[in-house]
């Protein structure tokens, strides 16, 4: 990976639907070069994947909270992130060392709805213990990449 490969990652994680002509233009390559490489950033698992960033809020989801999650003895990890990405609501999963074992980011329409959200985790995650903070505000970061060559 050269600085023209990660010039165009930090350029697609800034705007992930910018045209390959706008991307050939700030890089300096045509189009088509541009695309080609891309696909072979994609193909060598560089990127993987584009997607929206959604505004939860205007989709009626006002609330949105990080638990950390204790599971319960004998409960597997990959079983756990299994059943967690079914969850409507959950937005990230981690796994993790320390105190507890996983931490989630959540979107909710409201406080009923995160205690229903987290009585489904120990109902169906093998969740035994949890710890909520909600987000008061969040700011995106798109800090330069730090790749070395």
């Amino acid at each position: 990976m050269d600085r023209i490969d990660r010039a165009i990652i930090g350029l697609l994680r800034d705007d992930a639907r910018i045209s390959f002509k706008d991307l050939g233009e700030r890089v300096s390559l045509s189009a088509n070069t541009v695309a080609d490489r891309v696909r072979r950033l994609v193909a060598d698992g560089a990127i993987l994947g584009f997607e929206a960033r959604i505004d939860h809020a205007a989709l009626g989801l006002h609330l949105q909270a990080y638990i950390d999650v204790k599971l319960k003895s004998g409960t597997n990890t990959h079983e756990f992130e299994e059943i967690v990405k079914t969850i409507p609501g959950v937005l990230e999963v981690a796994l993790l060392t320390g105190n507890y074992d996983g931490l989630l980011r959540v979107a909710c329409k409201d406080q009923a709805h995160l205690l229903r959200l987290i009585d489904t985790l120990r109902d169906r995650a093998g969740v035994q213990d949890t710890y909520s903070r909600v987000i008061l505000h969040q700011t995106p970061v798109s800090a330069p990449l730090s790749v070395t060559e």
